[in-house]
């Protein structure tokens, strides 16, 4: 993971807030800007895996597995997009807010991404409509430069287990 330079890892405010504005209180918090090279959507997903490991085991709130899981999906599908769609750096913070993991992903193209309707012939371009259905919440909104896309997806499993990602300790 050489190629990514690591702003914060775990409990330093980032640059946006709740609201998008100024950073509030301190929360658990990773913010990375990756390169756009080829392992750098992989080391995203890692980068939330061990974000969300952190907030397990440092600060004592439970995740899910499924939480874990769509947290790597929605990480991997907007650092994906991001890439594809947008020259240069792409940022991407992680955060925990209330009972979510809040992923925001930066980058330099103001065009907003617009969900296609539904095609099960067509192959590929499903991301948006992924992490949409996953995400508790989404929202793509314009930055003075380039787009910045939140979605935020629940810590525990819809039927409330909020066990721990790797079992009982």
């Amino acid at each position: 993971m050489a190629n990514r330079a690591v702003k914060a890892i775990f409990g330093e405010p980032g640059p946006w807030g709740e609201d998008g504005g100024a950073p509030h209180a301190r929360v658990p918090r990773a913010t990375v800007a990756l390169d756009g090279n080829g392992s750098c959507i992989a080391e995203a997903r890692h980068l939330a895996a061990e974000f969300l490991a952190r907030v397990e085991s440092e600060a004592g709130t439970a995740v899910s597995a499924r939480a874990m899981d769509l947290t790597q999906l929605v990480v991997s599908e907007l650092v994906t997009n991001a890439l594809k769609y947008a020259p240069g750096p792409v940022l991407m913070d992680l955060r925990i807010a209330d009972d979510t993991v809040v992923v925001v992903v930066w980058d330099s193209d103001p065009v907003l991404p617009v969900a296609r309707a539904a095609d099960a012939g067509r192959v590929g371009q499903h991301g948006l409509e992924i992490v949409m259905a996953v995400a508790e919440e989404f929202e793509a909104r314009r930055e003075p430069v380039g787009k910045r896309i939140t979605a935020r997806i629940a810590l525990a499993d819809a039927s409330g287990d909020r066990g721990l990602v790797n079992g009982p300790q």
